[in-house]
């Protein structure tokens, strides 16, 4: 397939640009005002994505809240939930965005995590299969023999296709998966480098605006229907080490949490400061749901999923990785 100068135009304001924000970091310092007293560290990195998961974080900047606890947070954009565990390992980051899938994997390997807040959840269409609109692919049983791009390996991305196939009357040994980090896929499809995507917004809707990228599946449904995506996550030895500055992180981004869950406008305001996107793709995207508390039953599920689905060995009860209030 030939990619010309029209599309890279057309897609330029979201993958462009997002691209940006997945080099870069940023900063929120407090002016002094702030309740600091007694907390064992006032300055967290936390790793992100410049997907809506983590609007809670930005809109928590946005009002103050991390300010209002005495708090100072860097952001640093990472590629997936698997790419952040190494770094928390190894004290680059302090906290970070992960998928559940990812976590569930490390805890098993031994890695000690403990999951501080919850993030998000799927939606309708939020994450999707996609293809070029001129592909011979247009259904689930077309993937046959095909490759597949996802953003990391042996996350959410892969067990919800792999679901998916089912529906095809496929296997993830039907399939090739490739990595690829989210803002590539759409120009990767235009010239024929994959044969389909896996993606969320806002680049589903970059994908969709810029090269008229057409919906193969939305791969949230039946057993993934309304499924727990992200949360935010530490280290178990960081956690015991910090417990009041992590109180106070999780107090801010709670309150932030609330705004997003009740105002979509809310994270409609922080998407473009951080996924690049301009006001109007951040209202036209859709959008998952945002809990505004930790329920140990609904990431359950994710366990339970990757069990039947063989990316665990063992069950796992996700209660005994949650830390901090749960509703």
């Amino acid at each position: 397939m030939r990619i010309n100068l029209r599309v890279h135009a057309a897609i330029g304001i979201i993958t462009l640009a997002a691209l940006t924000a997945c080099g870069g970091s940023d900063s929120q310092s407090p002016s002094g005002t702030g309740g600091s007293a007694g907390l064992e560290t006032t300055e967290l990195t936390v790793g992100i994505l410049p997907v809506p998961d983590n609007a809670a974080l930005f809109i928590a900047r946005e009002k103050g809240f991390f300010e209002d606890e005495g708090l100072t947070v860097k952001t640093e954009t990472i590629q997936g939930g698997a790419a952040a565990i190494p770094s928390l390992r190894s004290g680059t980051l302090d906290v970070s965005m992960t998928n559940y899938v990812s976590a569930f994997v490390a805890a098993e390997a031994g890695v000690k995590l403990k999951i501080i807040t919850d993030l998000y959840q799927a939606g309708p269409d939020v994450f999707n299969i996609i293809a070029a609109k001129d592909s011979p692919v247009s259904s689930v049983a077309d993937l046959k023999g095909r490759t597949i791009a996802v953003n990391t390996l042996k996350n959410i991305g892969t067990l919800a296709v792999t679901t998916t196939l089912k529906s095809g009357g496929l296997t993830a040994g039907d399939v090739k998966f490739v990595e690829m980090p989210l803002p590539n896929m759409a120009a990767a499809l235009q010239k024929g480098d994959i044969d389909a995507a896996w993606t969320t917004e806002p680049f589903l809707t970059g994908a969709q605006k810029g090269i008229g990228a057409k919906k193969i599946a939305d791969t949230m449904t039946g057993p993934m229907d309304g499924f727990p995506i992200a949360g935010f996550a530490v280290t178990a030895e960081f956690a015991e080490k910090n417990p009041k500055s992590l109180a106070a992180f999780q107090r801010a981004v709670a309150k932030a949490q609330q705004l997003a869950a009740a105002d979509r406008k809310a994270v409609e305001k922080v998407l473009p400061t951080y996924t690049k996107i301009d006001a109007a793709t951040a209202a036209a995207i859709k959008l998952g749901t945002f809990p505004t508390a930790m329920d140990p039953q609904r990431l359950q599920r994710v366990a339970d999923v990757m069990l039947q689905q063989q990316y665990l060995k063992s069950s796992i009860d996700a209660a005994t990785l949650i830390l901090g209030p749960t509703g």
